[in-house]
């Protein structure tokens, strides 16, 4: 039996990269984030990891906790 995962989107991917550079770079655990963000820390590592998508107003969120301008998470 074959599982068929679903694929990794790269655009989540590079933004959870992103987001967990800045969450770390600024001292912060997973834990205090994902609490911001009303997720569990098992979402927030999902969703740092590019295997689940984090809706605008979490973006926002999470730029506001971590004090950087949005295009942060979208540059390279």
């Amino acid at each position: 039996m074959i599982i068929n995962f679903p694929e990794v989107d790269p655009a989540d991917r590079a933004v959870g990269t992103r987001v967990r550079q800045w969450r770390e770079k600024r001292g912060i655990s997973p834990a205090e984030l994902a609490d911001a963000l009303h997720l569990t820390r098992s979402e927030l590592i999902r969703a740092e990891g590019g295997r689940a998508h984090l809706s605008a107003m979490q973006l926002y969120a999470v730029t506001l906790h971590l004090r950087i301008p949005m295009r942060l998470l979208f540059e390279d």
